[in-house]
């Protein structure tokens, strides 16, 4: 099976968060680039896929997304807080598409990972390894599957598949 993750510059901090650092991060501050990213996902990814998102920008996306996604959460017991945001942001959607199905024998994956931020890996919104195991689980992938990271970033998605799949 062949499964996708995006995890792009949130809707409206591309500039904000990645404009030192990509010249082109200003593109995700408009919703009609997110809007062609779910249609890429749906037409290339058919088996399933994950995008990662605001909880402010909810919204704006669900609309753009097939009716049958799942929103699920990560939400983070540690997280950075921010002077005069309050209450803070402390989990983030994850709309789910489709995945491999599982059998009644298996485990029941949660709809939500509860997983602390990471500090200092070099990009803004680096996700740890034990989110990314988590959504292999949710979408079962397998080895002899393929989850291609759009935006690879740190790579933790890469390692945690190839962990996963070899």
């Amino acid at each position: 099976m062949r499964f996708a993750y995006a995890d792009p510059p949130y809707l409206g901090q591309g500039r904000k968060l990645y404009g030192g650092t990509h010249p082109e991060a200003h593109v995700w501050d408009d919703p009609e680039a997110h809007r062609a990213l779910l249609a890429r996902l749906e037409l290339h990814f058919p088996d399933g896929w994950a995008l990662s998102a605001s909880s402010s920008s909810l919204r704006t996306l669900l609309p753009m997304a097939p009716p049958n996604v799942r929103v699920m959460a990560w939400v983070k017991p540690f997280a950075v807080f921010k002077p005069g945001v309050n209450p803070a942001y402390a989990w983030e959607p994850v709309l789910v598409m489709g995945g491999r199905r599982r059998g009644r024998d298996l485990p029941t994956v949660r709809d939500w990972c509860s997983v602390n931020v990471t500090l200092r890996r070099g990009l803004v919104g680096a996700k740890p390894a034990a989110f990314c195991e988590w959504l292999c689980d949710v979408l079962y992938v397998q080895p002899g599957d393929e989850l291609v990271d759009l935006f690879p970033g740190t790579g933790a998605m890469g390692a945690a598949v190839a962990a996963r799949v070899s």
